[in-house]
């Protein structure tokens, strides 16, 4: 009996690498900030780590490696990593990505393959030797991770830098600052896309498509060196407007409608947002009515995001507007938030967000939103969701806003 050609091959064991190197495949990219300013990141958490006696600090999430490396990682369902000790920091990415964490990383890199499980446990332990006392963030690493920490390292001590990583990220630096001013003027640009292309019969999608477009061909002129990831848009319609984070859908607009531009430039991890309310052709009495006294609260709210008040006291007064009103009941979220390397994916400084629950106070050099909103459920006169946003930064005097698209009636009612 003949034999097959299958039962004639032998099977082989190959040896695969649990790492490879792409250090110096291509070039370094030109970085988003300067080598000062990623030094500086690096000297205040390596001051936080010495203070509490941290020998290294390995950060997993998206916020905090690109905020102390300039990369920020693609995670689809592999680990990646940012091992920073006293005298170094690597980057640990998955070979599927090349050289491109390399070459954007402010330091070094070490790469894993997926030939072995747990690959990326045997990078981290390249990086550790002789480290008792790890820093991890304990509200982003699950306990799947976590688990498996404690099992490849019996003899790590594991210590939370979360808070302390988010509460200086919280003051932004004078570059930080310029960065997220230039992308504010970015969102403005994708707003006034918005009301251009924001015409009866035209579908949702339609109008955030030419937004996008417009602020992504921005970015590129502005950062010609950048990447362009993750810019979009969500524009809202009728009954879509009631909540702030609604999907894009193909409804058409209709004369009457009550709409919601959300532009939200992304470059280097960093996000801003710009936000407003807008009608088609025409308003009622009680539309006008209610976005007025939105735009009122909102006013008042920008006035109060000024050094020594607390997010709790602004949420608390603005509070008092609405109930006296009679439309509390219809406040929809907090008011105001931090900006910095976060995303609708990832990342927030939640300690830094105006609500009642919150007691942190306002610094200099905080960058925060001012964004009331209200939702007036269907069948209600006047029903709908009324926003507007802007962005501040927090100065020794009192602040300065940085968004400088208009909103209320006598600009949004749009034709």
């Amino acid at each position: 009996m003949e034999k097959t050609n299958m039962e004639s091959i032998k099977s082989l064991d190959i040896e695969r690498d649990r790492l490879q190197s792409f250090v110096n495949n291509g070039q370094k990219v030109q970085p988003t900030f300067s080598a000062e300013e990623m030094t500086r990141r690096l000297a205040a958490i390596r001051t936080h780590m010495a203070a509490i006696q941290i020998d290294a600090a390995l950060f997993t999430s998206y916020h905090n490696i690109c905020y102390y490396s300039d990369f920020l990682y693609c995670y689809f369902g592999r680990r990646y990593g940012l091992l920073v000790d006293h005298n170094q920091s690597t980057s640990i990415s998955a070979g599927i990505d090349g050289g491109q964490p390399w070459r954007r990383t402010f330091g070094g890199n070490v790469t894993y393959t997926d030939w072995q499980k747990d690959n990326y446990f045997h990078a981290v332990r390249q990086l550790v030797n002789g480290v008792k006392r790890l820093g991890i963030e304990f509200d982003h690493i699950n306990i799947d991770t976590l688990n498996l920490l404690k099992s490849e390292f019996p003899g790590i001590e594991f210590i939370d830098i979360a808070y302390p990583a988010q509460r200086l990220r919280m003051i932004k630096s004078p570059e930080e600052i310029d960065h997220i001013t230039k992308m504010t003027r970015i969102a403005d640009i994708g707003g006034a896309a918005c009301v251009e292309a924001a015409k009866v019969g035209v579908p949702e999608h339609e109008v955030a498509l030419h937004s996008t477009a417009t602020m992504v061909r921005e970015i590129a002129k502005t950062w010609p060196h950048g990447e362009l990831l993750d810019t979009w848009t969500w524009f809202q319609s009728g009954i879509n407007t009631d909540g702030a984070h609604n999907p894009v859908t193909s409804r058409k607009i209709e004369r009457g409608d009550i709409l919601s531009l959300n532009c939200f430039p992304m470059v280097a991890g960093y996000y801003v947002a710009l936000e407003r309310t807008l009608f088609a052709e025409t308003a009622t009495d009680e539309n006008l009515h209610l976005w007025e006294f939105n735009c009122k609260v909102h006013d008042r709210g920008k006035q109060l995001l000024v050094p020594g008040n607390s997010c709790a006291q602004v949420a608390r007064e603005l509070n008092e507007m609405y109930a006296a009103e009679g439309l509390l009941q219809y406040r929809s979220f907090g008011y105001g938030h931090s900006f910095g390397v976060l995303c609708h994916y990832y990342g927030r400084e939640g300690a830094l967000e105006l609500r009642e629950d919150c007691e942190t106070v306002l610094e200099p050099g905080m960058v925060v939103s001012m964004e009331p909103m209200i939702t007036i459920p269907e069948g209600m006169a006047g029903a709908g969701g009324y926003r507007e946003h802007d962005i501040l930064v927090i100065t020794e005097e009192g602040n300065r806003n940085i968004t400088g698209f208009p909103y209320g009636p006598e600009h949004l009612i749009v034709r």
